[in-house]
């Protein structure tokens, strides 16, 4: 097997051919980052790093562990120079979903199957600097070109949506839907949340903020424009999640505490997230929308970072010291049988708790191997687990959570070879018939999220 060569990934002919069956289905992508500025405004970009680099700190993390300084990284050095000092450490990344991930777009979009190098670098940076002139490079073209469908971008509650306004009527033959990411409302004890709160007040000029009532109607009208521009479901991230039945008195309470600038106990802040998590499930099941959980990351983790760079830098880590079934059993049986709800983790240890809830509760599903897990290793381990103790039909599918548009396809690729070598070895080993099989494949790559997130 040569390097991303067709066989990549796929270890028997039987995963070769289920992967036959998938490679060309349409791309759904229910959570990613997309920059929907750029999307719209079709300009392309000038340079490979800018492509690459620039917007993703699974780049930096790999750079700054092979000793590459900061300037070179997202410091004041020149998109040359940065990517110089990515490909003089690039082969080191090997064995890192990065180093394939990157690969798999030089050949797939540029057709550059030479390894990135110290020795590569200047040739790569010339083609693809050439290549990123024509219009076909453009985001609009290559979106078209990868066969994405639905790309699902990532918005807080206050945005005026005006760039999806313009995606619905400038971008053909893609649907690029907002995404209602109610982190900054729910997290009373983050350092932004009061001014979240003025940002509310600005976008939302009929309601009144000041008081609790006015804050939950402006939240709602902000719930209700999602919905206007196509939204089909709500995000939120949580370190650990927190459900139980809190009163709107208590919470109000709470929420006037804060309003005048007075310290919370643990125990408000955390009645307040579990007030909140209840209210935007009731939203969602009125709009038929889809409750996404992110568990899991405790973020900004690494001082020097944040401080310099602010989140989403590459500080982020994992614990597994967290408690995810007591913490979610008030909110599923709340909401048990109405609206569907996806569950992400970011350490694979609760893989076993989030499978056997999602067994338990059939509006309950796993959604995919979700950041530190995003690998071959990663996304097939978890694969196996969830089709063993729950259904492998009932695994919410791909997600990008992609910063970088070129990586949408790469992503999606990576996980339908992985799936497929999962489910071709059932076949392999007798468990599984073939035509079985192939629309199990199917279902799980493309079927699954249309009917889930109801994506028409």
């Amino acid at each position: 097997m040569a390097f991303l060569d067709e066989e990549y990934l796929l270890e028997t002919e039987t995963a070769r051919e289920l992967y036959e069956t998938i490679r060309g289905l349409p791309i759904l992508d229910p959570h990613s980052h997309a920059d929907v500025a750029e999307i719209v405004a079709n300009e392309g970009w000038d340079d490979i790093w800018e492509v690459e680099g620039a917007t993703d700190h699974y780049v930096w993390a790999a750079m700054r562990k092979r000793g590459v300084p900061e300037n070179r990284i997202t410091g004041a050095a020149s998109n040359r120079e940065k990517w110089n000092a990515l490909a003089g450490v690039f082969p080191e990344l090997a064995g890192n979903p990065t180093y394939e991930w990157i690969h798999l777009d030089l050949k797939r979009r540029f057709g550059i199957e030479k390894p990135v190098s110290a020795e590569t670098a200047d040739e790569i940076w010339a083609e693809t600097a050439a290549q990123l002139e024509e219009d076909s490079m453009r985001p609009q073209a290559l979106l078209r070109e990868m066969n994405v469908e639905v790309v699902c971008s990532t918005d807080d509650p206050t945005s005026s949506l005006d760039l999806h306004d313009r995606a619905s009527r400038e971008v053909d033959g893609v649907d690029v839907l907002p995404t209602w990411r109610a982190d900054r409302a729910v997290h009373i004890d983050h350092r932004d949340w009061d001014d979240f709160i003025g940002d509310l007040d600005a976008a939302t000029d009929d309601d009144d903020v000041s008081g609790f009532d006015g804050f939950l109607d402006a939240l709602a009208a902000t719930h209700d424009r999602f919905a206007e521009h196509g939204c089909r479901a709500s995000d939120l991230s949580v370190r650990e999640p927190v459900s139980r039945s809190v009163s709107e008195p208590r919470a109000k309470e709470i929420y006037e505490t804060k309003r005048r600038g007075e310290a919370l106990s643990e125990r408000q802040v955390r009645d307040f997230k579990a007030f909140m998590l209840e209210y935007i499930g009731s939203l969602n099941v009125e709009k038929g929308w889809v409750t996404q959980l992110h568990i899991g990351p405790v973020r900004d983790y690494r001082d020097e970072l944040f401080e310099e760079l602010g989140s989403a830098a590459g500080g982020t880590v994992t614990t597994g010291d967290i408690e995810i079934a007591e913490n979610l059993r008030y909110f599923l049986n709340t909401f048990d049988g109405e609206g569907e709800v996806v569950l992400y983790c970011v350490n694979p240890t609760h893989y076993p708790t989030l499978t056997t809830i999602a067994r338990a509760f059939p509006n309950v599903s796993v959604g995919p191997a979700w950041w530190f897990n995003d690998s071959p290793v990663g996304i097939e381990g978890q694969l196996e687990y969830v089709g063993s103790v729950d259904l492998l039909a009932n695994h919410a599918g791909m997600v990008s959570d992609s910063r970088k548009l070129l990586s949408f396809d790469s992503r999606f690729e990576m996980f339908r070879r992985s799936l497929a070598n999962v489910v071709g070895r059932q076949v392999e080993r007798g468990r599984v018939p073939m035509d079985v099989a192939r629309d199990l494949v199917e279902h799980v790559a493309h079927d699954r999220p249309m009917e889930l997130f109801g994506f028409r």
